[in-house]
C-alpha cells in the first residue's frame, strides 16, 4: 500500500475539490474573479460531449481568460445553479484528478417559467499553483437532461 502523509493528502483532496466549488460558485454568482481563480493560465475546458447531447456545438476553450470570458458571456442571461456531488479525488504530488457529478440548472432571467437541467460528469485534471489547486483541463459529459434545450440556444 502507498504510504501517504494522511493529513497532507486529505488536505490536498479537499483543496482540489474546493477548486470545482470555486468554478461552480463563480458561474452561479457571476463572479469572474472567483471563476478565474479555479483555472490555470493555460487551462482547457471541453464542453463538447455535453453540448452534443443537448443538440448544439460548443468549442473547446483554451486559456483562463478565454474560458472566463466565454462562460460569463454565454451565461449572462441565465440564472444558474450548479450542485456538485460525489467528488472523488486522487493526488499524485503536484497533480490531481477529480471526477464529480454536477447538476446544472439553467433558467432564463427573462422567463423563469422555462428551464434546462443537466446532470453532467466532470473529468478534471488539476495542478498545484503555489498554495492552491487549479484546473488544467476539464471535460464535461452529459448523463441526462430535462426541460427545454432552447434555453441554451444563446450560449
Amino acid at each position: 500500500m502507498l504510504k501517504i502523509d494522511q493529513p497532507t493528502y486529505t488536505a490536498d483532496k479537499l483543496a482540489a475539490a474546493e477548486t470545482l466549488y470555486r468554478f461552480a460558485a463563480g458561474i452561479d454568482l457571476k463572479d469572474d474573479d472567483l471563476l478565474a481563480s479555479a483555472f490555470a493560465v493555460d487551462a482547457v475546458s471541453d464542453f463538447r460531449p455535453a453540448a452534443a447531447k443537448a443538440g448544439f456545438e460548443y468549442p473547446v476553450l483554451q486559456g483562463r481568460e478565454n474560458i472566463v470570458a466565454a462562460l460569463s458571456g454565454s451565461l449572462k442571461s441565465l440564472a444558474t445553479t450548479h450542485s456538485i456531488s460525489n467528488p472523488r479525488v486522487t493526488v499524485d504530488g503536484d497533480r490531481a484528478r477529480l471526477d464529480a457529478l454536477v447538476e446544472a440548472q439553467h433558467v432564463p432571467a427573462a422567463d423563469p417559467s422555462r428551464h434546462y437541467l443537466m446532470k453532467n460528469r466532470y473529468d478534471v485534471e488539476l495542478v498545484r499553483n503555489d498554495d492552491a489547486w487549479v484546473i488544467q483541463r476539464v471535460t464535461i459529459d452529459n448523463i441526462w437532461r430535462s426541460g427545454d434545450p432552447a434555453v441554451l440556444s444563446d450560449i
